[in-house]
Protein backbone atom coordinates (compact mmCIF):
# COMPACT_ATOMS: atom_id res chain seq x y z
CA UNK A 1 0.00 0.00 0.00
CA UNK A 2 1.43 3.47 -0.52
CA UNK A 3 0.66 6.51 1.06
CA UNK A 4 0.62 9.91 -1.06
CA UNK A 5 0.86 12.77 1.40
CA UNK A 6 2.28 16.69 1.00
CA UNK A 7 5.42 16.11 1.84
CA UNK A 8 5.99 20.31 3.08
CA UNK A 9 3.40 19.79 5.50
CA UNK A 10 4.46 19.31 9.31
CA UNK A 11 0.95 17.64 9.92
CA UNK A 12 1.48 15.19 6.84
CA UNK A 13 5.22 14.50 8.24
CA UNK A 14 4.39 13.49 11.43
CA UNK A 15 1.62 11.27 10.12
CA UNK A 16 4.14 9.72 8.03
CA UNK A 17 6.72 9.29 10.75
CA UNK A 18 3.65 7.83 13.09
CA UNK A 19 3.71 5.19 10.51
CA UNK A 20 7.49 4.31 10.30
CA UNK A 21 6.83 4.12 13.84
CA UNK A 22 3.74 2.04 14.35
CA UNK A 23 4.51 -0.16 10.79
CA UNK A 24 5.91 -3.16 12.09
CA UNK A 25 5.36 -4.96 9.17
CA UNK A 26 6.32 -2.39 6.69
CA UNK A 27 3.48 -2.42 4.84
CA UNK A 28 3.58 0.54 3.73
CA UNK A 29 5.40 2.57 0.99
CA UNK A 30 5.56 6.52 0.65
CA UNK A 31 4.86 9.14 -1.95
CA UNK A 32 5.09 12.68 -1.75
CA UNK A 33 2.73 14.82 -3.84
CA UNK A 34 5.85 16.94 -5.37
CA UNK A 35 7.24 13.98 -6.22
CA UNK A 36 6.74 12.42 -9.71
CA UNK A 37 5.26 8.51 -8.22
CA UNK A 38 2.94 10.41 -5.78
CA UNK A 39 2.14 13.38 -9.09
CA UNK A 40 1.25 10.21 -11.02
CA UNK A 41 -0.85 8.56 -7.90
CA UNK A 42 -2.58 11.84 -7.66
CA UNK A 43 -3.69 12.00 -11.52
CA UNK A 44 -4.34 8.22 -11.85
CA UNK A 45 -6.57 9.15 -8.84
CA UNK A 46 -8.04 12.17 -10.29
CA UNK A 47 -6.59 14.38 -8.04
CA UNK A 48 -4.94 17.82 -8.29
CA UNK A 49 -1.73 18.93 -6.52
CA UNK A 50 -3.14 22.08 -6.36
CA UNK A 51 -5.73 23.01 -3.61
CA UNK A 52 -5.60 19.26 -2.60
CA UNK A 53 -6.94 18.46 1.07
CA UNK A 54 -6.77 14.88 1.32
CA UNK A 55 -4.16 12.30 1.42
CA UNK A 56 -4.44 9.58 -0.90
CA UNK A 57 -4.32 5.64 -0.07
CA UNK A 58 -3.14 3.51 -2.99
CA UNK A 59 -3.61 -0.47 -3.23
CA UNK A 60 -3.15 -2.05 -6.65
CA UNK A 61 -5.79 -0.32 -8.89
CA UNK A 62 -7.77 0.41 -5.73
CA UNK A 63 -7.47 4.07 -4.13
CA UNK A 64 -9.11 6.01 -0.98
CA UNK A 65 -8.94 9.75 0.22
CA UNK A 66 -10.24 11.62 3.74
CA UNK A 67 -11.14 8.95 6.48
CA UNK A 68 -11.06 6.25 4.41
CA UNK A 69 -7.94 6.44 4.04
CA UNK A 70 -6.93 7.27 7.31
CA UNK A 71 -9.38 4.52 8.72
CA UNK A 72 -8.07 2.11 6.22
CA UNK A 73 -4.16 2.67 7.23
CA UNK A 74 -4.68 2.38 11.17
CA UNK A 75 -7.00 -0.95 10.77
CA UNK A 76 -3.57 -2.33 8.48
CA UNK A 77 -1.63 -1.54 11.34
CA UNK A 78 -3.26 -4.45 13.54
CA UNK A 79 -4.04 -3.93 16.99
CA UNK A 80 -4.90 -1.46 19.02
CA UNK A 81 -5.28 1.19 15.86
CA UNK A 82 -7.71 -1.41 14.31
CA UNK A 83 -10.29 -0.38 17.29
CA UNK A 84 -10.23 3.04 15.52
CA UNK A 85 -12.99 0.88 12.84
CA UNK A 86 -15.37 2.22 15.08
CA UNK A 87 -15.54 5.60 13.62
CA UNK A 88 -17.01 4.22 10.74
CA UNK A 89 -20.25 4.30 12.49
CA UNK A 90 -20.07 8.46 12.29
CA UNK A 91 -21.52 9.25 8.32
CA UNK A 92 -18.27 9.77 5.81
CA UNK A 93 -20.35 13.17 4.90
CA UNK A 94 -19.41 14.10 9.04
CA UNK A 95 -15.75 12.86 9.20
CA UNK A 96 -14.72 14.46 6.02
CA UNK A 97 -16.43 17.66 6.18
CA UNK A 98 -13.99 17.62 9.65
CA UNK A 99 -11.03 16.14 7.76
CA UNK A 100 -11.10 18.61 4.82
CA UNK A 101 -11.37 21.57 7.43
CA UNK A 102 -8.02 20.28 9.02
CA UNK A 103 -6.47 19.82 5.70
CA UNK A 104 -7.56 23.36 4.51
CA UNK A 105 -5.38 25.06 7.66
CA UNK A 106 -2.73 22.38 7.92
CA UNK A 107 0.00 24.62 7.03
CA UNK A 108 -1.44 27.43 9.59
CA UNK A 109 -2.07 25.58 12.28
CA UNK A 110 0.99 23.02 11.95
CA UNK A 111 3.33 24.87 9.89
CA UNK A 112 5.10 24.23 6.48
CA UNK A 113 8.61 23.52 5.57
CA UNK A 114 9.96 24.96 2.01
CA UNK A 115 11.23 21.85 1.05
CA UNK A 116 9.94 18.10 1.45
CA UNK A 117 10.84 15.66 4.50
CA UNK A 118 13.82 13.63 3.51
CA UNK A 119 13.80 10.15 4.85
CA UNK A 120 16.20 9.11 6.92
CA UNK A 121 18.53 6.13 5.57
CA UNK A 122 16.97 3.12 7.41
CA UNK A 123 14.15 3.96 5.43
CA UNK A 124 14.64 5.86 2.72
CA UNK A 125 13.73 2.15 0.36
CA UNK A 126 10.19 3.11 1.64
CA UNK A 127 9.79 6.30 -0.47
CA UNK A 128 8.81 5.78 -3.95
CA UNK A 129 10.46 9.62 -4.85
Amino acid sequence: MIVVFDGQCLLCNGWVQFLLKHDKQGIFRFAAIQGEVGGKLLADAGLRIEGLQTMLLVDGQRSWQHTDAILRVLCALGWPWRMTAVIRLIPAALRDALYRMIARNRYHWFGKSEQCMRPEPAVAERFLD
